[in-house]
C-alpha cells in the first residue's frame, strides 16, 4: 500500500450492511502500472467503490466484473492491457498489463478473515492475507514473509498459485524539536509516505504558523512518546540538541521496537550522549541503535539538505540498505 487506507474496512461494512462486497487486488503487473501490486479496490453490488487498482484506466470494467462475482460467489482473475493513451491520461509514460484478483466477501474471502484483518490494522499490527487460488483457502498470518513485510511488497509465492497481500501499518515519523530542520523534514516525510508527528513543548517553536496543518504535540517528549507509542513502523528523530528534551524520549525508544532512532548533534555531542545512556543502565547494543550524528554523510550544508540526509537514512534503514 502506498498509504494507509480504509478499503478492507469499507468492504466489511458494506457486507455487514447487506450491500454485498468484493475486494479487487492488483496481483501482477507488466510494463508501466498506475498502481503497485497489492493495491485494492472495494466494490459493492450497487457499484459503489473505494480505492483504486489502475488510477482510472480499467476501473469501469473491474466494477462490472466484481458485481458479477458478488452475484455468482466466485473469485475472478482478470487481466487487462492499458494502452499508451490511457496510461498517459493518469500520468504514465507508457502502457502495460495488470492482473486483478476479485474476491467476493463471504463466499470467497471469509468474513472472519476480513474481520481479523480490520482488527489487526486498527491495532497497527503487520499482517498478510494469504490466498491460495488453487484450493480457495484464505488465511491471515502475522509472520513468515520477512522480506515482503520489510519491503511492503505483496506478490505471488509458489508460482502463481499463492498470493500474499501485505498489510503493514502506516509508516510514522515522530520528530522531537520544531527547529529549522524539522520545517523541511516534516513535509518531505509526508511526501515519502510517512505520517509525521511533531513534538515541541516550547510554544514559540511549535506553532501552526511555522508548521501549517501539521500535528503538533506540546507535551514533554517522554510524555508525548508514551502517548503515541513506538512500534516497528515508527521512526523517532530527535532534533532539539538538548539532553533535557532528547534523553527522556531516547530512553523510551531504546526500550521499544521502533525501526529507526536518530539524534542530532556532533560526534562529541553523541559521545556524551552515549556516556549518559550507559550510566543510565543501557547496554552498548541498545545504544548502538542510535544514529548519531543523525543522517547520512552527504556533506549537507543547510537545514533542507540535512533533512534530505535524515530522510534518506530513515528509508535506507527501513528497506535494509543502510545499517
Amino acid at each position: 500500500m502506498d498509504r494507509f487506507d480504509n478499503i478492507p474496512e469499507v468492504a466489511l461494512a458494506w457486507h455487514k450492511a447487506g450491500k454485498g462486497a468484493a475486494l479487487a487486488t492488483v496481483v501482477e503487473t507488466w510494463g508501466s502500472a498506475p498502481r503497485r501490486i497489492g493495491s485494492q479496490l472495494a466494490i459493492n453490488s450497487a457499484g459503489e467503490i473505494e480505492g483504486s487498482v489502475s488510477g482510472g484506466c480499467v476501473e469501469g470494467a473491474v466494477i462490472l466484473e466484481a458485481i458479477e462475482a458478488i452475484e455468482s460467489g466466485k473469485q475472478m482473475l482478470l487481466e487487462y492491457g492499458v494502452s499508451d493513451g490511457d496510461a498517459f491520461a493518469v500520468g504514465l509514460a507508457c502502457g502495460g498489463t495488470i492482473r486483478i484478483l476479485v474476491e467476493p466477501v463471504g463466499s470467497v474471502l471469509p468474513v472472519a478473515v476480513l474481520e481479523d484483518l480490520v482488527a489487526a490494522r486498527a491495532a497497527r499490527a503487520a499482517v498478510a492475507v494469504v490466498s491460495d487460488l488453487n484450493t480457495g483457502a484464505r488465511e491471515l498470518v502475522r509472520g513468515g514473509f520477512d522480506e515482503r513485510f520489510r519491503m511492503d511488497r505483496s506478490g505471488f509465492e509458489a508460482g502463481e498459485q499463492v498470493f500474499v497481500a501485505i498489510h503493514n501499518p502506516p509508516l510514522r515519523m515522530i520528530v522531537v524539536g520544531a527547529v529549522h530542520i524539522a520545517q523541511a523534514l516534516v513535509p518531505m516525510a509526508r511526501i515519502a509516505g510517512f505520517d509525521p508527528v511533531l513534538i515541541e513543548p516550547r510554544g514559540a517553536f511549535g506553532s501552526q504558523a511555522r508548521f501549517p496543518g501539521e500535528q503538533i504535540l506540546d507535551d514533554w517528549p517522554d510524555e508525548a512518546v508514551a502517548k503515541l507509542g513506538l512500534d516497528a513502523r515508527t521512526a523517532l528523530v530527535l532534533l532539539t540538541h538538548d539532553p533535557k528534551l532528547d534523553d527522556p524520549a531516547l530512553e523510551q525508544a531504546l526500550a521499544a521496537d521502533c525501526f529507526y532512532i536518530g539524534a542530532l548533534g556532533s560526534t562529541r555531542t553523541h559521545a556524551k550522549r552515549v556516556e549518559r545512556l550507559g550510566a543510565a543502565g543501557f547496554t552498548a547494543a541498545q545504544i548502538g541503535r542510535i544514529h548519531g550524528p543523525v543522517g547520512l554523510d552527504i556533506g549537507a550544508a543547510n537545514p533542507a539538505e540535512i533533512a534530505v540526509s535524515i530522510l534518506s537514512q530513515v528509508v535506507g534503514v527501513l528497506r535494509g540498505a543502510t545499517p
